[in-house]
């Protein structure tokens, strides 16, 4: 009997998991979207219906380094493509290889158990349920919001920016953007073109301008590989040196960690509107009461809005939480990313925080759970330890933050997958 695959969610990483199932023949592919449409976060709306970007996104990874391996992007297409034109290449994708004919839309998954033969017994909300011999989740990860501690302490409006889809409504509003990653600094840019007041907290983040020498910076980082990992984190700050001078220049803390320990921040207008007067740098939140904020640097000051650019949790609701939860965990203990020690039916596909784009990594992942469907690449004996062996890695080369518990290299993460394929 061939093979029954289930896949939850059709965003990047589930249409790549999809193709590369049909790739390899096996046509007993079910994918799971609670969405009407595909492209997951991609698709934006001026609702809070599902995690979107904003109405003014670009990706942060250039062109060449986002793109499908068997279906370039359009010669036309920019740099760094805005959302709309992402949106529009995995349309074109799904059409391309008659990948929707597989996804049930509007249909969200709503308890996976595992049975006890291996099986996998998928419930959803409109009763398309099945049981499947594969499981494959690539319902990405930043659709669970990781609020602050403090956030019920702030009196007056409070947001994540799991809600920020555009800066209307923020007029002659002094804002406060807490977190230093790519959307905080997206939320605080976009904000301060209309707010009265723009103040930014943050703890220490390398900045890091999307072009060098006139390229998408990323472009350079391939050719460095040879190097050890300690050395280019050398040569990656005294690049972003020159190029920048000090972050004390613009009242920004001296990162004292490696660029490559942390998850950079791709933007080339932060600094440019700190510079302006624009958005103001302070230090990280203390306290709030009321509207007041003090901030670890003794200093106190009144805000209109507070907007917490604070990540997102794993969402895996759909296990119990005594079978899987990954939600709050510091560790996630996957082979190659995506396999389970002890689920040999269970696959992740997608998640990972590469310091690049995901559905690059994705293809290569579902590449390897289609062949080893097929027969044609084996579990290898000892995943436990190698899942475990994996982990450490990561908790060695990045700082210890549940935000860097799924970090890999992009060019490292995909040249280990290239040599399993």
């Amino acid at each position: 009997m061939e093979p029954r695959i289930c896949i939850i969610g059709a965003g990047c990483s589930g249409l790549a998991a999809i193709k590369a199932m049909k790739d390899k023949g096996l046509d007993q592919v079910v994918c799971f979207e609670q969405n009407p449409w595909i492209g997951g976060n991609w698709k934006y709306t001026a609702d809070e219906s599902h995690s979107s970007v904003c109405s003014t996104t670009h990706i942060i990874s250039s062109k060449t380094l986002s793109e499908f391996s068997d279906f370039p992007m359009p010669a036309d297409y920019p740099d760094y493509p805005s959302h709309q034109q992402v949106l529009a290449y995995f349309e074109a994708y799904a059409d391309k290889f008659k990948l929707k004919e597989h996804i049930h839309f509007n249909t969200r998954v709503e308890k996976v158990s595992k049975e006890s033969d291996g099986s996998w017994n998928v419930k959803t909300s409109n009763g398309k349920d099945g049981i499947f011999d594969y499981l494959l989740v690539a319902n990405g990860h930043h659709s669970e919001p990781n609020h602050p501690r403090f956030a019920s302490d702030f009196k007056g409006r409070y947001l994540h920016s799991h809600s920020f889809k555009n800066n209307i409504g923020f007029e002659d509003q002094r804002v406060l953007v807490i977190g230093a990653g790519n959307s905080a600094c997206d939320c605080a840019v976009e904000i301060s073109r209309v707010a009265k007041e723009v103040d930014i907290s943050l703890r220490t983040p390398h900045i890091v301008p999307k072009f060098f020498l006139g390229k998408p910076s990323d472009s350079f980082n391939k050719g460095l590989l040879w190097i050890p990992r300690s050395i280019r984190n050398i040569l990656l700050k005294i690049s972003l040196r020159l190029q920048l001078g000090k972050y004390s220049d613009y009242g920004l803390p001296e990162p004292k960690h490696g660029v490559l320990e942390a998850h950079p921040t791709m933007n080339s207008e932060l600094l440019y509107f700190i510079r302006h007067g624009k958005i103001q740098p302070r230090s990280g939140v203390e306290k709030i009461e009321g509207k007041k904020v003090w901030f670890r640097d003794d200093t106190v000051k009144e805000y209109d809005v507070l907007l917490a650019a604070t990540g997102y949790k794993i969402y895996t609701a759909f296990f119990e939480k005594d079978f899987l939860d990954y939600s709050d965990s510091d560790r996630v203990e996957l082979y190659l990313r995506m396999i389970h020690p002890e689920h040999k039916g269970l696959f992740f596909i997608g998640l990972f925080q590469p310091q690049g784009a995901i559905w690059p990594g994705s293809e290569l992942q579902s590449k390897i759970v289609a062949r080893h469907i097929t027969g044609e690449w084996s579990l290898p004996e000892n995943l436990k330890s190698l899942a475990k062996k994996e982990t450490d890695r990561i908790e060695r080369s990045y700082l210890k933050r549940k935000r860097h518990s799924i970090e890999v290299d992009y060019h490292e993460f995909m040249a280990e997958l290239r040599a399993e394929l």
